[in-house]
């Protein structure tokens, strides 16, 4: 079977720290370079990520590298989807700044999608690492960032295996709900299937939240998405590496860690999440899981009243939003393919 193109995109805001061991794992992969595209926008940094992309670009000429600098952070979803709009690729790498390849990444993603034409999404296996530990050569393959988004009957979010480590438990191939943001691999025609209204992410939610937007309405056009264990990357995702993922009682312990994290962004993810299930949840779905989810919203609802009253702010916005949400919910369920009981088999 020939080589497909498949097309590496990265979106990158402020990320001098990270940039260089990222471009360098890509150019480390084992996949034929001569069928590889690398597209680059960077959202307006004001550290020194540009000139190192452009010396970079200018060392690597022999490569097909595209770079767009926008003046100001249009987010990274929709970083993306410009850049998709650019792309020959039959596949699209979404990297993140913070993410390193190892060598083989795209080989063994591209050999699993090419072998499943319903295939929409690869999620690979993604281990933390920090940017500030030191290692010859590739990092520890110890504790694992995220296997996928799982989903239970509250709807609520996790990340497969996040910081536990690695074992027999993440050595095979299974579908999920949903492949996560950091370094998603993803059928082209699959993200084309899902544009609404021009828009393939959602622009209203601006960068936080629009992977596991994407990831479902990907379910919802009848796409599958699949955890491939050989497909290996790291990632530093930073504030949120300490999570626990327990129940209400134990976010006790995360206050400390949660507050690193800029409250704008706490904001943002209560909103966009919300926004999400209105659009893509069906509603017969939601009357099977109603009392998982109102004691959800519950859990919620008090653990910002005591530790996170500024996530209460974004309330206001979350309302006026909601009539467009509707819309979009309108576009998006006219072109749906799996059916509610299908997509509800995910809620576990």
């Amino acid at each position: 079977m020939a080589n497909p193109i498949i097309s590496i995109n990265l979106v990158v805001l402020n990320g001098e720290k990270y940039i260089r061991r990222c471009l360098e794992s890509v150019l480390a992969q084992s996949y034929p370079h001569e069928n590889i595209e690398i597209n680059i926008l960077d959202n307006g940094s004001a550290d020194g990520t540009v000139d190192i992309i452009e010396n970079w670009k200018l060392k690597n000429g022999d490569l097909k590298i595209t770079f767009i600098k926008s003046h100001f952070n249009q987010g990274m979803w929709v970083g993306q989807e410009e850049l998709l709009n650019r792309s020959e690729g039959k596949y699209i790498v979404v990297l993140s700044v913070d993410v390193i390849l190892e060598k083989d990444f795209l080989t063994h993603a591209i050999r699993a999608m090419d072998n499943d034409s319903k295939l929409g999404g690869v999620q690979g296996k993604i281990y933390q690492f920090n940017y500030a530990d030191s290692f010859v050569g590739e990092p520890p393959r110890h504790i694992i960032d995220t296997c996928g988004f799982k989903i239970d009957r509250s709807r609520r979010i996790k990340n497969i295996g996040h910081g536990e480590s690695d074992r027999v438990q993440f050595g095979s191939a299974r579908e999920i709900f949903g492949v996560e943001g950091a370094v998603p691999v993803f059928r082209k025609e699959a993200l084309e299937s899902i544009r609404i209204l021009g828009e393939i992410a959602d622009h209203d939610l601006f960068w936080y939240g629009e992977d596991l937007d994407v990831a479902w309405r990907v379910h919802l056009a009848g796409w599958k998405q699949m955890f491939i264990p050989n497909v290996i990357a790291w990632h530093d995702r930073g504030t949120t590496k300490g999570h626990t993922q327990g129940s209400w009682f134990k976010y006790i312990g995360r206050v400390g860690i949660r507050k690193q994290i800029p409250i704008q962004k706490r904001r943002l993810e209560w909103r966009n999440s919300r926004w999400t299930r209105i659009k893509n949840d069906y509603i017969i779905n939601v009357f099977k899981d109603l009392p998982f989810i109102i004691w959800r919203e519950i859990e919620v609802l008090g653990y910002a009243v005591l530790f996170e009253p500024g996530v209460l702010k974004e309330i206001p916005q979350f309302i006026r939003g909601i009539p467009r949400m509707i819309q979009k919910r309108r576009e998006i369920m006219k072109q749906v393919q799996a059916r509610p009981d299908e997509i509800h088999s995910y809620f576990l």
